[in-house]
């Protein structure tokens, strides 16, 4: 069996910690938070399963790296990061790992953790039995929780092969592997035009935050399309983010409920907490 472990700055200054005070045992999780165990330490190394090991020189060597994470194969450390048309990397958290890209963060973790913030989000729009469409999947922690609701299929789309290079590396996913989840590397604004009529029961929407770039996320025509593949009583929840402390009244945050009011959608209400639109198709 091909073992992985997680290393970054928080679990490597606990390891090293309990070296130099001569400890013998130490707890941690070396799977990015998914579990816990008490890893023995002889000598100069850290022994893992498998007759595995990896020496301090090895961890002294990532030890001032504060927010990376490092996966150790094959005798072999490596950062967990894409380097192409921007620099993406996995990040850790006080439970899974957050996605960044160019130095800015794609999940809040701040006020909230990763999880928690996908369950909330999630929970406000899927229901039991519900065919669920996830836009601009990133990590997959969404479709996570829409399985975890009851969805009967998730398809989950994603755009960027560097974030799907990331999110592959990350343990969190495989984890909850399911038959009901598609993953689908696509540009949804195209992708979008190949689904049926009122094919989706609910949508989670979670485009990065606007630019020149990402704009026919937030356009009229993506809106009317999704309106186009939502069935009657669905519901949308539309992440906008808040880069500039956005508020209901914000002219952005406004201008973006428009046009959902202009493409059919109703019951629109702005969640500061979840900092994003909740609608409805009825």
């Amino acid at each position: 069996m091909n073992y992985t472990y997680y290393f970054y700055f928080d679990v490597v200054t606990k390891i090293l910690e309990a070296f130099r005070n001569g400890t013998k045992r130490v707890c941690l999780s070396l799977d990015l938070n998914l579990s816990e165990k008490v890893w023995q330490i002889e000598e100069d190394r850290l022994i893992l399963d498998n007759d595995m090991f990896i020496d301090m020189k090895k961890l002294e060597s990532i030890s001032s790296f504060k927010n990376k994470i490092f996966v150790f194969q094959n005798n072999k450390l490596r950062p967990v990061e894409v380097r192409s048309d921007g620099y993406y990397k996995l990040v850790p958290t006080s439970s899974a790992p957050t996605l960044e890209i160019n130095g800015i963060k794609m999940h809040r973790s701040k006020e909230i953790d990763p999880l928690t913030d996908a369950k909330l989000k999630t929970r406000l729009v899927v229901a039991a039995n519900d065919q669920v469409l996830d836009t601009c999947g990133g990590l997959g922690y969404s479709a996570i929780f829409a399985l975890k609701a009851g969805a009967k299929k998730v398809i989950s789309t994603e755009k960027s092969p560097a974030v799907i290079k990331i999110r592959n590396l990350n343990p969190w996913l495989k984890k909850h592997a399911d038959k009901r989840l598609e993953m689908v590397h696509a540009d949804i604004t195209r992708e979008i035009d190949r689904f049926e009529n009122s094919m989706f029961n609910s949508v989670i929407h979670d485009p990065p935050r606007f630019t020149s770039a990402t704009g026919d996320l937030y356009g009229r025509k993506f809106y009317d399309a999704l309106f186009r593949i939502m069935t009657s009583r669905s519901k949308l929840f539309h992440y906008t983010g808040s880069p500039k402390k956005i508020k209901s009244k914000d002219k952005f945050i406004k201008n973006t409920m428009k046009r959902l009011d202009q493409s059919g959608f109703k019951t629109l209400c702005f969640h500061d907490n979840l900092q994003g639109i909740y609608a409805q198709k009825n």
